[in-house]
C-alpha cells in the first residue's frame, strides 16, 4: 500500500501526512527532530496586538480551517513577509489610490485580494513547472502576474511542434545533403537550400542573413551533417530564457525576452494544430462569436492550410502584435518540403534588450516587388479582446502604443 501511495503523491504531500498523523519516517526524512516542522504555504491576514505582529498563516498541506494565528518571531518565511507586505501595499493601492501605512488590522475585503493574490502566484507557479516539464527546447518559461487576479488560462496545452490534424499528412523529406561542412561548401549549390535553387540562410552565427519573403531551408534528418551544422537553427528550437506575463494596457498576455537576442537571431516557431482552410473557416466562426482567434493562414504558395494555436501551441500563443514589432516571419522547410506547410519561424529584426516584449504584426506585408514574398501575408487574427478571424475581417482597435500605430489590427 504504501508503494501505491508514493506513485500517487509528491514527495513533499507524503511529509505533510506523516506529520498530520504525528508518524515518523526516516526514508522520507521525517524524523523526531522535525516532526513538528510546518511549512507555510501562504500568509493570508495581519494584526498589531500590543505592538506586537502577527500574521494568518496558511499551512502546506492543510486546509484553510487549520490556518492558525502565529507571531512575527515564530516565522522565517522572509521571501513569503516580503511578498505579503508588497501584495498589501498593491491592495491600498487599488481601493485608495495610495498605500496605508501603521494599520493595525486588515478589512475584508484588503484580506481577501491578499489571499487571492496569493493563490494566484502559487497557480501560476504550479503552471510554470508544467509549461517547462513539456517544453523540449533550451530556453526556460518563466510565468508572472503583477497586473491583476487572472490566473493560468484554461484549456490550453503546450506543445513543441505541430499537431497535424484530421485528414491532414505531413510527408518525409527522401534525401539528404552530403555535406561534411554545409556552410563552407553551400557556395557550391550543394546543400539542401541548394538543392531547392534557393540560398543558404544563416552567417556563421545562426543569424538569417536572407530578406523576409525569401524561403529557408534547413538540412534534415537524412543529411549527413550533424546537429551543430550551421544549417539547423530552427530545428534546435527555442534558445533563449522567456517570460509570459500579464500585460497593464488590456492586451492580455505578452511574452518578454529575459536575455539580450541579436538582430536577425532566430528567437521562436509559430506552433499550433494544422487545420485544412475549410475547417479555419467553421473554427473561425465559432472564434468571432467568443471574441477570440489563433488562426495563421499557411499561405505559401496557396491558401490550403492554417494554424490554429487556439488550444494547442508554444510560448508564441501568448505574442502580442505590434505596428513596429522586432520580430519577422520566415517560411522554413526541414524534413517536410511540401511547400503548402511550412514552418513558420520568428527572427528578430533588431537588437531586443533583456526585459524587452516580443511582438510581431498580425497584419504583415513583406516586400511586393518580390512576387514569391508576396505569399506570405500572415492573415493572423488573435485573441485578447480581438473579434474576428482571418477569413472574415472586422475593424479591430489596435492597442500596441508604438509611434507608428495604425490604429486598427485589420
Amino acid at each position: 500500500k504504501a508503494k501505491a501511495l508514493k506513485h500517487k503523491s509528491s514527495w513533499s504531500q507524503l511529509q505533510d501526512l506523516c506529520r498530520l498523523e504525528r508518524v515518523r519516517c526516516p526514508s522520507l526524512g521525517i524524523t523526531r527532530r522535525n516532526l513538528s516542522h510546518f511549512e507555510v504555504e501562504f500568509l493570508c491576514d495581519y494584526k498589531r496586538v500590543r505592538e506586537e505582529e502577527f500574521y494568518l498563516v496558511k499551512w502546506r498541506g492543510y486546509p484553510e480551517s487549520e490556518n492558525t494565528w502565529e507571531p512575527r518571531k515564530n516565522l522565517r518565511c522572509v521571501g513569503l513577509l516580503k511578498q505579503f507586505h508588497k501584495d498589501l501595499e498593491q491592495a491600498w493601492i487599488r481601493r485608495d489610490g495610495k498605500p496605508k501605512k501603521n494599520a493595525r488590522w486588515l478589512d475584508q475585503g484588503v484580506a481577501n485580494y491578499v489571499v487571492q493574490k496569493a493563490k494566484q502566484r502559487r497557480a501560476l507557479w504550479r503552471w510554470e513547472r508544467q509549461l517547462n516539464a513539456k517544453r523540449n527546447h533550451k530556453g526556460r518559461i518563466m510565468v508572472e502576474n503583477e497586473v491583476d487576479l487572472d490566473g493560468p488560462p484554461r484549456d490550453f496545452v503546450y506543445i513543441n511542434e505541430y499537431k497535424v490534424g484530421e485528414g491532414i499528412s505531413l510527408t518525409q523529406v527522401a534525401v539528404g545533403c552530403e555535406c561534411r561542412d554545409c556552410l563552407a561548401e553551400a557556395a557550391g549549390g550543394c546543400c539542401c537550400p541548394g538543392a531547392s535553387r534557393h540560398k543558404f540562410a544563416y552567417n556563421e552565427l545562426g543569424q538569417v542573413r536572407i530578406r523576409a519573403g525569401l524561403p529557408i531551408y534547413e538540412c534534415n534528418a537524412r543529411c549527413r551533417c550533424g546537429a551543430e551544422c550551421s544549417n539547423r537553427v530552427v530545428q534546435r528550437g527555442i534558445r533563449y530564457d522567456l517570460c509570459i506575463f500579464r500585460t497593464a494596457n488590456g492586451r492580455g498576455w505578452g511574452v518578454r525576452t529575459l536575455e539580450k537576442i541579436r538582430k536577425n537571431s532566430f528567437v521562436m516557431e509559430y506552433v499550433g494544430e494544422i487545420i485544412t482552410s475549410e475547417e479555419a473557416e467553421r473554427r473561425g466562426q465559432i472564434y468571432d462569436r467568443q471574441g477570440a482567434t489563433y488562426l495563421f493562414d499557411l499561405d505559401y504558395v496557396e491558401d490550403v492550410y492554417t494554424v490554429d494555436a487556439a488550444y494547442y501551441g508554444n510560448i508564441s500563443h501568448f505574442v502580442n502584435h505590434s505596428c513596429d514589432p522586432n520580430l519577422q516571419v520566415y517560411n522554413v522547410f526541414i524534413d517536410n518540403l511540401d511547400e503548402r506547410l511550412p514552418r513558420i519561424a520568428l527572427f528578430a529584426t533588431r537588437h531586443i534588450r533583456a526585459g524587452e516584449e516580443l511582438t510581431f504584426d498580425y497584419n504583415m506585408q513583406v516586400d511586393p516587388v518580390d512576387a514569391e514574398s508576396t505569399r506570405m501575408d500572415s492573415n493572423l487574427g488573435r485573441a485578447g479582446g480581438l473579434a474576428g478571424s482571418p477569413k472574415k475581417r472586422v475593424r479591430i482597435e489596435c492597442k500596441c502604443g508604438a509611434e507608428s500605430c495604425r490604429k486598427y489590427l485589420f
